[in-house]
């Protein structure tokens, strides 16, 4: 049976927890005020779409595409990206809340974190060359084994990368938050 294919729809204020989501190909659908925590979204396609004000929350992401797909003021908790279909990933976050989620292994090149929360996402064996942290809350954010060559920091904080365990080549820091790349060091700066 062939997936259903739905193009330019709005779905504003729908409570997916109780009738999900059907499986299908989206493409260039705004989702709005809308609630999928815990929703099982596995095998769905999201194209050129965006979600705004809307709860993802521990939703399951199994086969799941995001390409070109925005995500505005959404609340993102502990989402394991990583099971998503990696072809063409390609996700921005504008001023959401993605701590507890998991980028693990992924190719996220030039993917935009801005005014986000992103504590202790695990960004593992990652290769985030190029992205943009933008005013965005690194706490206990795990970077082991991680690309970041390119990637803006500049504005970003609280954050802990440790320049031996990670590529940080060409990265951009500002001069207060640099200290995030000495912690590992257990020194002292006054």
């Amino acid at each position: 049976m062939e997936k259903p294919y739905i193009e330019d729809k709005l779905f504003e204020k729908i409570d997916f927890t109780e009738n999900a989501l059907p499986v299908g190909e989206y493409e260039n659908c705004r989702f709005v005020n809308c609630i999928f925590s815990n929703s099982n979204l596995s095998k769905i396609s999201f194209s050129e779409c965006e979600f705004t004000a809307c709860d993802l929350s521990t939703a399951k992401l199994h086969k799941t595409s995001f390409r070109d797909t925005r995500f505005k003021s959404c609340k993102l908790l502990g989402l394991h990206f990583e099971d998503c279909d990696s072809f063409l990933f390609t996700v921005d976050f504008d001023s959401c809340l993605v701590n507890l989620s998991s980028f693990y292994k992924m190719k996220i090149k030039k993917l935009q974190f801005k005014n986000s929360s992103l504590q202790e996402v695990d960004f593992t064996d990652a290769d985030a060359s190029g992205s943009l942290f933008d005013n965005c809350d690194l706490a206990r954010a795990k970077f082991e084994n991680t690309v970041l060559e390119k990637a803006d920091f500049r504005t970003a904080f609280n954050y802990s990368i440790n320049p031996e365990l990670n590529k940080v080549k060409k990265a951009k820091f500002s001069l207060p938050g640099v200290i995030g790349l000495l912690d590992g060091y257990d020194i002292d700066i006054e």
